[in-house]
């Protein structure tokens, strides 16, 4: 299993992160919608599997939460082995393009927007036609586990939302990081999964999870409103996860061994 050094995969980003950005609106786009809709499967598939163990939760919630994470890496793997544009992602891939000067911010900007927009379409299209009229939640202990997180996800205060952000995205991004270095599929799996098992089963926050954790519990009855999940989770969870994957992986990691060639 052969696997590229830390320099290598930093310079591989590097690559990688100007295609992103020149990428056409409609590929984007596209690309974006089946990322989110990966990550929802990721977040259907937790819901199922470790929300479906409510006894556990009471007596073993450490594994209970480590049954919830374990699954989810499924909507990553998705993203990064079949090809899909995910916005928590890109805010450290595009960033070692940007300043090393082989793309621009209005780029990088653009790429953000254009994914984070597709992200949230892809989501809304699994939490509404594939979870909410199949009537997957519908039921407990799904529907207590559906609602229970998304009043979970609202209850808490600005900074204490935005660094859950900062460090979910941290691991997210290492995770890329770790599949980029990868050179074959087997390792990429495995490089995936245990930042993003670790990120749910701490209890971080992930804006594009959230955009199918949230609604799903709106549709089914949680006492959220559309715009508690705007404005008191999403801006802050957002705004982290751009400080944890553009700050602590893509910058740092540029500054480190592209720096020179920046």
């Amino acid at each position: 299993m052969g696997f590229k050094s830390p320099k290598d995969t930093t310079c591989s980003v590097d690559n990688i992160g100007c295609n992103k950005i020149e990428m056409a609106f409609g590929p984007l786009l596209t690309l974006g919608f089946l990322a989110g809709a990966f990550i929802a499967f990721g977040g259907l598939l937790a819901v199922i599997v470790g929300g479906g163990v409510p006894g556990l939760r009471v007596d073993n919630p450490g594994l209970q939460k480590f049954i919830f994470g374990a699954v989810f890496p499924v909507g990553l793997i998705l993203v990064v082995v079949a090809g899909a544009e995910l916005f928590t992602g890109n805010t450290a891939c595009c960033i070692p393009a940007v300043l090393s000067k082989k793309a621009s911010w209005g780029g990088l900007a653009r790429n953000w927007t254009v994914s984070y927009v597709g992200n949230f379409i892809g989501s809304i299209f699994v939490v509404f036609f594939l979870t909410y009229l199949t009537g997957l939640l519908a039921t407990d202990p799904w529907l207590g586990t559906i609602n229970g997180i998304a009043e979970a996800k609202v209850s808490q205060g600005f900074w204490a939302l935005f660094f859950k952000g900062v460090g979910c995205n941290w691991l997210v991004c290492l995770s890329v990081w770790l599949a980029i270095a990868s050179d074959d599929v087997v390792s990429k799996v495995l490089g995936i999964w245990f930042p993003i098992m670790a990120f749910v089963a701490i209890g971080f926050e992930h804006s594009i999870a959230n955009m199918f954790f949230i609604p799903s519990g709106i549709m089914y009855g949680a006492s959220v409103t559309w715009a508690q999940f705007f404005t008191v989770n999403l801006i802050p969870v957002t705004l982290g996860n751009i400080v944890g994957g553009g700050l602590f992986v893509g910058a740092i990691y540029w500054y480190v061994y592209a720096r020179q060639n920046g």
